[in-house]
Order: structure tokens, then C-alpha cells, then sequence
């Protein structure tokens, strides 16, 4: 009964959570609307997402998103000091495709994700067959060290986190 009604029970929670910081509020309507969606959107969106994700260690996840968020500190001062002090000439931008072993669908968007939420890289394509991924970088004076930092420093990670 539960599993029918809760069939993503971690998107549910995810989706409670971020409506109530989104409404920056605790009151108890916007709680009781952060549930009615934290049911409804799992349960409209289970038919097109029939398996579920296994995480192989939840504290190597929250340990992954310090990672990130430290990347994305260090990434916007990059950007900052690439804005302001390169001369234009001085910029190599680089379109890099960077292959992934990942199989999950939900580790690669959370690769892709990650790229795109690091100021200065964009995933901008996935190919058909969900191997590569078409990151944008705003400058990569050595495109090979930036898919190898990728490879290393994220996607090493998720396959360790994902099942």
C-alpha cells in the first residue's frame, strides 16, 4: 500500500523539502501543498520511471554534493577573474566530448547536472546512445585535461554512489 502510494519515496521527500525552501515560509499550508505534490508528481511520473535507483552509499552522496558545492565557490571566482581580466584573445573556449561509463539514467543526468551547475561548463548534448556527453567549456587551454578532470573527480564518484 505504501509502495503504491509513495512508488519514489526520495523524490518525494526532495520534492517536500524544495517547495518549502522555495517558499522560504513554515506555514502550514505550503507544507501541506509541498505533500499533496510530494504524492501526486511521484505517482503522475511512476509509468515512465518503472525502475528504481540504487544508491550504494548515501553519506558518499552527501559527501559528493560538498564536493560540488565547493567546485561551484571555486568555479565562479574562475569565471570572475576569466570575465574580468582576459583579453577576449586570451579565452579558449572548447567543445569536449567527454565519454562516461555510467549506465544509470540518473547518474548521468546527475553528471550532467553537476557540468552544468559549475560556472564556465555547459553539458550541451547527450549522444543516442546515452556514452557521451557534449560539454561546452568557456575556457579549456587543454580540452584532454578537463574531460579527464570530469571522468576523475565526478563521474569516478557516481559510479561509486550508484549502483
Amino acid at each position: 500500500m505504501i509502495r503504491r502510494l509513495f512508488p519514489h519515496p526520495w523524490l518525494s521527500v526532495t520534492l517536500i523539502v524544495t517547495w518549502m525552501l522555495l517558499v522560504n515560509q513554515p506555514a502550514l499550508g505550503s507544507l501541506v501543498f509541498a505533500i499533496i505534490l510530494g504524492i501526486l508528481i511521484p505517482l503522475l511520473v511512476a509509468p515512465y520511471w518503472p525502475g528504481q535507483t540504487q544508491l550504494r552509499s548515501p553519506l558518499r552522496l552527501a559527501a559528493y554534493v560538498l564536493l560540488v558545492i565547493g567546485d561551484i565557490v571555486r568555479a565562479n571566482v574562475a569565471v570572475a577573474k576569466i570575465v574580468l581580466f582576459y583579453r577576449s584573445d586570451d579565452i579558449h573556449s572548447a567543445w569536449i566530448a567527454v565519454p562516461i561509463e555510467l549506465t544509470s539514467p540518473e547518474a548521468i543526468s546527475m553528471l550532467a547536472g553537476t557540468i552544468t551547475l559549475t560556472p564556465g561548463t555547459v553539458v550541451t548534448d547527450v549522444s543516442a546512445c546515452g556514452r557521451v556527453l557534449l560539454v561546452h567549456c568557456l575556457h579549456a587551454p587543454d580540452p584532454d585535461a578537463v574531460r579527464d578532470e570530469i571522468k576523475a573527480r565526478y563521474e569516478a564518484r557516481l559510479k561509486r554512489i550508484f549502483a
